[in-house]
């Protein structure tokens, strides 16, 4: 749980620097990433793609669904 959070928080946050200069909070940064990990998990799987299980892989799965979460929220919001 701790590991899950703390991965998330990381994943979260960075997506946020990378998709618009600045995260939505720490708080919804690491929902994002803990979403965002379960998206990613699940992309991944998807395509075949193992990332191992260390922090490396986790966290680089996290980020990607990350990232696609937030790209899809601004796509919603209308947002650049």
């Amino acid at each position: 749980m701790l590991w899950t959070l703390l991965i998330g928080g990381i994943a979260g946050w960075l997506a946020g620097k990378l998709m618009r200069g600045e995260g939505f909070g720490v708080i919804v940064d690491i929902i994002v990433g803990i979403i965002g990990g379960w998206l990613g998990g699940w992309i991944f799987g998807k395509l075949g793609i193992h990332m191992g299980n260390g922090l490396v892989g986790s966290l680089i799965v996290a980020l990607v669904g990350s990232v696609i979460l937030i790209w899809l929220v601004h796509l919603i919001k209308g947002k650049k």
